[in-house]
């Protein structure tokens, strides 16, 4: 089909789905000869062509004083003839060229629309990208036409595989299925998409293939049972298809065969829309199926432009080199132009007369442009190459893009002037959508995504529910209007396809062996690690206060551990050094109300109080080791304990000391023993050994300050509140002070027992510091091996239970006399007893 112009545009169409190959040539007439099988579709797509053009010729704002022609070419589904086709259009082998004698003026084409098969564009365009010719597809997919070095001059308004599989992995990522099965076709079409799918699923980390086959072409009934098997014997319940009608047919037949159920179906744009398979065999196995398919678009005006058509019209305007449209008429009223005589029919069929209606036949297939789907990529790639035109008309001489800044002009153009704009073009259909090209020649990639709906009365629809498209500012966009989807299982709800179930938060992935990444088995974290995500790949580790919480899902605060005031050891500890401070105090008060009596007299008063306020601060040095730790208590508490400690023994030796010293001072000639130990001496000596455990304490605490710690090591999932002792060594002299001193008073004491009764309290000394030492040599061990808290109460413990051994045993049998046998609390009681024991 042929119309003349200032500028011919190609075209390469399917109007014929047969041929019987004839000898190569590249002279067109003979191609018609060899087709058959008439496709009113491929029909419409030429004629759609022929109305943009038309439409842009009719536009005073596009192309003004410029008239667009066309050379349109049928390629008969058939290599060899859509090959030939694009050589005629690029070789000027038409009788309507118009070229100047001195070869100057335009090439026959400047642009070609088409083919819109992948092999065969891929065919085409290795030779005419060789001159730079423009090639816009409208049908062509395979990604390997991208290559910008093999194909320099291609160019498409239907999306890339490569966009159609990054589209199919949103669906995927969506419904999270991440086990699915993928088909595909024999031919560059399917094994490129097999090979990008593959390794885009991989590095998407969308999911895994659990098999990946090949559609045979032609009749190869074992190679499909065998497929079929597969897709069977599989976990898989997603099944992806990239393959055409003919693949499709042979598939279903083979799973109507098996009955091969609940599998859900994701079409490619190849099979999506193919009435077909729409059959009451297959459609209870597709029915649900989810498809993408090309971006539907409007084209105002293009019934009405169908509707018009009419042999003799057209014989009159057009010159036609390929496809009359007398075929087209025959199809479609199912009659035949015939020569005389009149009225001749053959089998059964009438004669045309070219005045038949196209409004008064049913004819919905070719005049229904309510889904306009190659017919809008069609209409693109016309506006595309008429833009890039047009911006090139506009070009100002010695601003011009070219050499010299030159612009190109109607009588000089080549195509490879006109293929630098067409990469520049943009613009906006009426539709809405935008038309540009990427620097692959690849147009702004838009789908629309089609559900296969199988309705009560045995029709089938197939309905728009969302769409996937990618921006030059916003990247890929998936929408989907999931209300709209109709599923075809028995809960209506999308399936689940995944090889191993989700590893819920607290749990993370361990590969299985020899198996794709998407089969896994769950391995709960480990104490300490969390993992918050599904599907996590590791668990991560608590910061150091933290812990993991049962479900190894959330990091919680770690129990915290110390001698507390709230918990029941504590409890205790703090009631027995309150009680023990309290019976201090009344003791305190009795000697001070007794202070005058004999027995409270007896070996120096002013040491009995001192013993009991030094017990008193004994108890209530206590506390300082419940609570938390803080530095003032870490650094009060041992300090508090040693002084009150040498203080009170401190006294109890200089009592001790007091005892013999009177004892030697009764004997004759010994009276000069309490000269040199009176009241002065006595409260020096005290105030002296107290001093040197004040100076250890002192240096202890400037040198290596005990302080507050958080041990981790005896609990992974609690901190034990410590006080760290900062120096062994100044503990140890604490400890060992106060062991010399207990034990020089033990000794002294132990030696004086056997005195007369008067002085008998040698023997109590005895006694108590006997329990003291007891304590503290069985604290050592016990301290040492208790762990956090612990410890803390066996030091409380020893400091209460030593003080109160000193409290009963020094001073239990005097508040014994003192409140009970009063009338043994007299100087003659005490010195009656005294020479009776005599």
């Amino acid at each position: 089909m042929y119309k003349t112009g200032d500028v011919v545009l190609g075209g390469l169409f399917e109007v014929h789905y047969s041929s019987v190959l004839p000898e190569l040539t590249f002279i067109s007439e003979p191609h018609q000869q060899s087709c058959h099988g008439f496709d009113p579709l491929g029909f419409r797509h030429a004629m759609t062509m022929a109305f943009a053009i038309d439409e842009i010729n009719n536009n005073s704002s596009l192309l003004p004083n410029v008239t667009l022609g066309y050379s349109l070419y049928d390629n008969c589904a058939t290599l060899g003839i859509g090959f030939s086709a694009a050589l005629s259009l690029a070789n000027s082998q038409e009788e309507q060229s118009l070229l100047q004698q001195n070869c100057l003026g335009t090439p026959p084409v400047l642009g070609i629309v088409g083919d819109p098969f992948s092999t065969f564009s891929i065919a085409t365009s290795n030779v005419l990208g060789l001159f730079k010719l423009p090639i816009v597809s409208y049908f062509a997919t395979c990604s390997c036409l991208s290559d910008r070095q093999r194909f320099p001059s291609f160019f498409r308004t239907i999306p890339s595989d490569a966009f159609q599989v990054r589209a199919m992995i949103q669906i995927l990522k969506h419904f999270g299925w991440t086990w699915v099965g993928l088909l595909v076709s024999d031919d560059d079409y399917g094994l490129h998409v097999s090979r990008s799918f593959q390794s885009d699923l991989t590095q998407s980390g969308g999911g895994c293939l659990a098999y990946s086959e090949i559609l045979p072409w032609g009749n190869d009934p074992n190679e499909y049972k065998r497929i079929v098997d597969v897709m069977s014997k599989s976990t898989a319940r997603v099944v992806i298809v990239f393959a055409h009608q003919a693949h499709m047919i042979q598939l279903m037949e083979e799973v109507v065969r098996k009955n091969v159920t609940d599998l859900q179906w994701i079409a490619s744009e190849a099979w999506t829309l193919v009435d077909g398979l729409h059959t009451l065999a297959f459609m209870p196995y597709l029915s649900g199926t989810l498809g993408i398919a090309i971006r539907r678009g409007k084209i105002p005006g293009l019934r009405d432009f169908l509707l018009k058509m009419n042999p003799k019209q057209h014989n009159n305007d057009y010159k036609y080199s390929m496809v009359r449209i007398n075929q087209f008429w025959e199809y479609i009223f199912d009659c035949r132009f015939a020569p005389p005589p009149l009225g001749w029919v053959e089998n059964g069929r009438a004669l045309c007369t070219g005045d038949e209606n196209l409004e008064n036949i049913d004819t919905v297939e070719f005049l229904d442009v309510s889904e306009l789907r190659p017919e809008y990529n069609i209409y693109k790639a016309v506006y595309a190459l008429a833009y890039a035109l047009d911006d090139m008309l506009e070009c100002v001489p010695g601003r011009g893009p070219f050499s010299g800044q030159s612009c190109a002009t109607l009588q000089t153009l080549e195509p490879w002037q006109l293929m630098y704009y067409l990469e520049k073009v943009n613009f906006t259909t009426s539709f809405g959508d935008q038309v540009s090209f990427d620097e692959n020649g690849d147009a702004l990639p838009i789908y629309d995504i089609m559900n296969w709906w199988w309705l009560p009365d045995g029709r089938t629809k197939v309905q728009n529910v969302g769409l996937v498209k990618k921006s030059a500012s916003k990247g890929e966009d998936l929408i989907l209007d999931e209300d709209k989807i109709f599923w075809n299982f028995e809960f209506k709800e999308p399936p689940k396809s995944t090889c191993s179930e989700s590893c819920p938060p607290g749990t993370r992935i361990a590969r299985k062996r020899g198996q794709p990444v998407c089969c896994f088995d769950c391995i709960p974290c480990s104490e300490g690690k969390i993992s918050n995500e599904t599907d996590s790949s590791e668990c991560t580790n608590c910061p150091e206060d933290y812990w993991s919480n049962p479900q190894r899902d959330l990091c919680v605060p770690k129990e915290t551990e110390f001698l507390s005031y709230h918990e029941p050891l504590g409890i205790c500890l703090t009631s027995a050094s309150l009680l023990g401070t309290f019976i201090c105090a009344v003791v305190l008060g009795i000697f001070i109300y007794y202070r005058s009596t004999p027995v409270v007299r007896a070996n120096n008063s002013e040491l009995s109080f001192l013993i009991l306020v030094s017990l008193k601060l004994c108890f209530l040095c206590s506390l300082l080791f419940i609570g938390r730790p803080r530095l003032w208590t870490c650094q009060l508490r041992h300090a508090a304990f040693g002084i009150s400690f040498v203080l009170c023994v401190s006294c109890i030796l200089v009592k001790t000391i007091v005892v013999l010293a009177v004892f030697k001072a009764s004997k004759p000639g010994g009276g000069a023993s309490l000269k040199w130990f009176g009241g002065v001496q006595q409260r020096g000596t005290v105030v002296a050994l107290t001093s040197i455990q004040a100076a250890i304490c002192s240096s202890w605490i400037l040198s290596a300050s005990p302080a507050p710690h958080k041990n981790t090591q005896y609990h992974n999932d609690k901190i034990v509140y410590e006080c760290v002792v900062g120096s062994t060594i100044g503990f140890a002299a604490l400890l060992g002070y106060i062991g010399l001193l207990a034990i020089l008073s033990f000794l002294l004491a132990f030696l004086a027992r056997n005195l007369p009764d008067t002085f008998n309290e040698a023997k109590l000394i005895t006694f108590s510091m006997l329990i003291f030492c007891a304590v503290w040599v069985a604290f050592v061990p016990a301290y040492v091996n208790s762990p956090g808290k612990y410890a803390d109460a066996v030091e409380v413990f020893a400091i209460l239970a030593s003080s109160f051994g000193l409290l009963i045993a020094l001073f239990g049998p005097k508040c014994y006399i003192i409140l009970l046998r009063p009338e043994r609390n007299t100087k003659k009681a005490v010195m009656n007893r005294g020479i009776t024991k005599t």
